[in-house]
């Protein structure tokens, strides 16, 4: 059973790894060292603003980072350092199908770093490809053993691409998919996962457009004796406006105990700061500005 967490909880997340690399840079994987060098320098911006943010009066024991070991090694050290909460992902980038970055030695990996949150970011359909979920759920559930036999927290980014035979049905609009559909679909998906042996202690959920949805969905998180578990809104990549909609939404919904919202955050400022129309402090108060207001969303609900 999962050991839950509810204590409030706002992640900067910048784990982006191919994705970051290639639409930030235009690069392509493998990097050569000095273009990871690069990478990593950019991501440090980041994790500056994270610490000027909590530094100007982000409550320290709710604020959170994820990265990545490939480029966030030495902010990783840092913030462990720092008693900072801290996350790391256990899948490989750019994956369709859930795979551990690392095969087998994954538990090595997460024992060097010792992360408060171990994360996973899974697309799983309930209604797509049985045998393809089937072997996430395996998976996914030998990482769940191990972080709760080793006293580890479990974040799951939980994604529910529309099938499409399940877009037909809604004229193949993805508005209506994900208010009309993708709400009863997250909740089946959790249920199969936690049956499956699958524990997580925080889920991490795309925006929900209805308040009932959201009610839906951490009563689906929390069924069965998981009382303790809590759900966090991510950001998507969305604009400003949606994201506001998605976490106003959420907060005064029991078991919403916060967000993980990244691009929205970080993106705009990084891109001007890299085509020198800003500097590197710019950019910084810039970042820490953007996650300060999220965290006065939550902050003032509560």
């Amino acid at each position: 059973m999962a050991l839950g967490y509810d204590k409030p909880l706002y992640v900067l997340p910048f784990d982006h790894r191919a994705t970051f690399s290639k639409n930030m840079f235009g690069w392509q994987e493998p990097l050569s060292p000095d273009q990871t060098a690069e990478v990593a320098a950019v991501k440090q911006v980041i994790y500056d603003a994270f610490k000027a943010a909590v530094k100007g009066g982000v409550p320290k024991d709710h604020a959170g980072i994820l990265v990545d070991e490939q480029f966030g090694t030495a902010i990783l050290h840092d913030a462990h350092k720092q008693g900072f909460i801290t996350s790391c992902p256990a899948e490989k980038s750019g994956q369709h199908e859930f795979h551990f970055e690392y095969g087998e030695s994954f538990a090595q990996h997460i024992e060097k770093f010792d992360p408060t949150f171990c994360k996973v970011l899974v697309r799983y359909n309930p209604e797509g490809d049985k045998e393809m979920n089937r072997r996430q759920a395996a998976r996914l559930k030998q990482l769940s053993d191990f972080l709760h036999q080793s006293k580890r927290l479990y974040m799951f980014e939980l994604l529910v691409p529309a099938e499409p035979a399940q877009l037909q049905r809604l004229g193949n609009d993805k508005k209506a998919y994900d208010r009309e559909l993708r709400p009863a679909l997250m909740a089946q998906a959790i249920h199969e996962l936690q049956d499956a042996g699958v524990e997580a202690d925080v889920w991490k959920i795309e925006g929900i457009e209805r308040k009932e949805d959201c009610q839906k969905i951490v009563a689906a998180a929390r069924r069965g004796g998981r009382d303790h578990v809590g759900c966090i809104v991510l950001g998507r990549g969305e604009d400003d406006r949606k994201v506001r909609e998605w976490l106003t939404t959420a907060v005064d919904v029991p078991g919403f105990i916060g967000f993980a919202v990244g691009r929205t955050v970080f993106w705009d400022p990084l891109v001007n700061y890299r085509a020198n129309k800003v500097t590197r402090d710019t950019a910084v108060a810039q970042i820490a500005a953007n996650y300060r207001s999220w965290v006065d969303v939550f902050e003032k609900a509560r």
